[in-house]
């Protein structure tokens, strides 16, 4: 018997813990490209792709023609007992895609979170040190490495600690909020000074683009100042790419545009179109460290997930989604300039490539960021068939996040839905948020 969202929702809330969040209270039936339909027919946008997971779009043909045919192949032999093939031709080719040069190895894993933790676990194994420094608002994964990592207490940390020690944060250089770069340089070598002697840090974790922190991209300036800084003290720079990657700035990896160099990069969302894989990518120098045995795990390197990254990689190629990004990315951030003159809830419009946001405040004061305001946009945006998500340290900003293969026609009809929605939500509110 077919069920409605309504239905749907009261047996999840009977049967699943509310930790699980949902941004919607809609159920997903069928998917294509960037259109779904929920348990009740209706039709949504996707502005979202599953969390910058679907890039090439929902049930891409060669996605589901590369994955059909490795069903009737096999599906869990685990690589661990009975190795196969195509987890070396993968390793293979991101070795080569990453911004890397000289020898690297791969691992596959599942999930961000794994990727995450074993490239702090090489570089601990491959420097003898254990110390490691991440970002405020940075975003590292939901294990409890990954939480100590996140630089973001609600709503990832608070409640489940302690965590993991040896880990400090540092600012991270953002304009809109106040933090200069030069703030953040100065940061790192107070923490130096003060909390941990750079010979015992073991690496620094970075998002070139903060991806849950709201979209606040650090500049080729800054991010060679800290590669400066790694090699000046022997630290090993990590490059966490799970939400940039995969051409969602406009080129395959988002620390392509600063021209610097990492020595560990970690991928996953899409990576494989849709289906659960990870990578962890570096210098062959620092992967061979690590011991046999010490990395894996028994779903590590799923043949399924990697005959979809497969196919993916010969779609950045055959599709030029790269290209792509950087067209989508000027046409939306175009459109959003356009709404940021006529609703003065938008402070700012901001992104890099197709990785897109706007930040949500009073009356243009970035001062006062507008958390209620944008989460009745996302609300209403989903009551008008379209999907958003909102992010950021406070919790007022909309990422874009669509997939790179969706038409302009399609692309158009969702910017047209926000700006309706943003009327409604405005309107809503006091005198303060009206129309300018």
């Amino acid at each position: 018997m077919k069920q409605s969202n309504q239905q749907w929702q009261a047996r999840r809330e009977a049967a699943v813990t509310p930790g699980v969040g949902n941004s919607l209270q809609v159920y997903i039936e069928k998917a294509r490209n960037a259109e779904l339909w929920d348990a009740e027919g209706k039709r949504y946008i996707d502005f979202a792709s599953g969390i910058a997971v679907v890039n090439t779009g929902h049930n891409h043909p060669k996605v589901i023609e590369a994955v059909s045919a490795q069903l009737e192949k096999f599906t869990h032999p685990c690589f661990q007992v009975t190795p196969y093939g195509s987890y070396i031709e993968l390793a293979e080719k991101l070795n080569k895609l990453v911004p890397i040069s000289g020898p690297t190895q791969t691992l596959l894993m599942s999930t961000g979170a794994e990727a995450v933790e074993n490239a702090i676990k090489v570089a601990r194994v491959a420097t003898g040190r254990t110390a490691v420094i991440a970002f405020r608002g940075a975003f590292h994964g939901r294990t409890l490495l990954g939480m100590a990592l996140t630089g973001k207490v609600q709503p990832y940390k608070k409640g489940y600690g302690p965590f993991p020690g040896g880990i400090f944060h540092a600012p991270y250089p953002a304009s809109y909020l106040g933090i200069s770069e030069l703030q953040a340089i100065g940061a790192l070598q107070g923490i130096f000074a003060a909390d941990v002697s750079p010979d015992e840090v073991a690496a620094i974790i970075i998002e070139p683009v903060q991806g849950e922190g709201g979209f606040y991209a650090a500049s080729a300036h800054f991010l060679q100042q800290l590669r400066t800084l790694c090699d000046e003290h022997g630290i090993v720079l990590i490059v966490d790419e799970i939400q940039s990657g995969f051409c969602r700035t406009g080129k395959t990896f988002a620390i392509e545009h600063s021209g610097v160099e990492p020595d560990l990069v970690t991928m996953a969302k899409s990576l494989a179109g849709g289906f659960p894989l990870s990578a962890l990518v570096g210098k062959q120098a620092l992967m061979q460290k690590a011991q046999a045995g010490g990395l894996g795990g028994t779903y590590a390197g799923s043949p399924l997930g990697i005959a979809a990254a497969l196919a993916v990689v010969e779609l950045i190629e055959e599709e030029q989604l790269n290209l792509k990004a950087q067209a989508q990315g000027a046409w939306v951030t175009q459109h959003l300039q356009q709404l940021a003159e006529r609703f003065d809830c938008i402070g700012d419009v901001r992104g890099l490539g197709a990785m897109v946001a706007i930040e949500l405040v009073e009356q243009r004061d970035r001062h006062k960021p507008d958390k209620v305001l944008t989460q009745a946009l996302v609300q209403e945006a989903g009551r008008q068939g379209l999907v958003l998500l909102s992010c950021g340290v406070r919790g007022n900003v909309i990422r874009f996040l669509i997939p790179l293969t969706a038409s302009k026609e399609i692309v158009t009809e969702g910017l047209n839905i926000l700006s309706s929605a943003l009327e409604v939500v405005q309107n809503m509110r006091p005198a303060k948020h009206t129309l300018s």
